[in-house]
């Protein structure tokens, strides 16, 4: 059984473990102090084994304003396939709305068709892109939003 659960310093050492293990430049072990301890805009939550208390997966995001920005996904590779991706973005998804943001976005690899397909299951539309963003590869980001039905509401009122 997963559990998700607030990312707090105890994790930390976990999450390095996840974020090392999936991307090709990784944020490091102080990235994740630094998130915890000093960025109160940082909202980030853990997968965890509820066998092994290990953590296997996060999720975060900053509220920047009234928007809410992800900055990473993970999940170890040995446990996709299993819908942790789904309720990390559950979690995400539900932190924003109850601060009211008007949205969330993101930049996901053009090639991560995987990861967009998750996106896309939670209502996050392709707006735009990002030529080279990614420094190791030079791939292009896809950017994506979702919004949230009061702010839709909004914009069809002023048009």
């Amino acid at each position: 059984m997963i559990r998700i659960e607030p990312m707090e310093e105890k994790h930390i050492d976990g999450v390095t473990a996840v974020e090392e293990a999936t991307f090709h430049i990784p944020w490091t072990r102080a990235d994740f102090v630094r998130e915890v301890r000093q960025n109160a805009m940082a909202i980030y939550f853990v997968a965890v084994d509820a066998q092994t208390e290990q953590v296997v997966g996060y999720a975060g995001m900053w509220h920047v304003i009234n928007e809410g920005h992800i900055t990473n996904v993970a999940v170890l590779e040995s446990y996709r396939g299993q819908g942790i991706g789904n309720l990390l973005m559950e979690a995400l998804i539900a932190a924003a709305q109850e601060k009211e943001m008007i949205g969330i976005t993101l930049e996901v690899r053009i090639g991560n068709t995987t990861a967009q397909r998750l996106y896309h299951k939670f209502g996050f539309r392709p707006e735009g892109f990002r030529k080279n963003y990614y420094a190791d590869t030079h791939e292009d980001a896809v950017i994506m939003w979702k919004y949230f039905p009061t702010y839709e509401h909004y914009e069809e009122t002023i048009q």
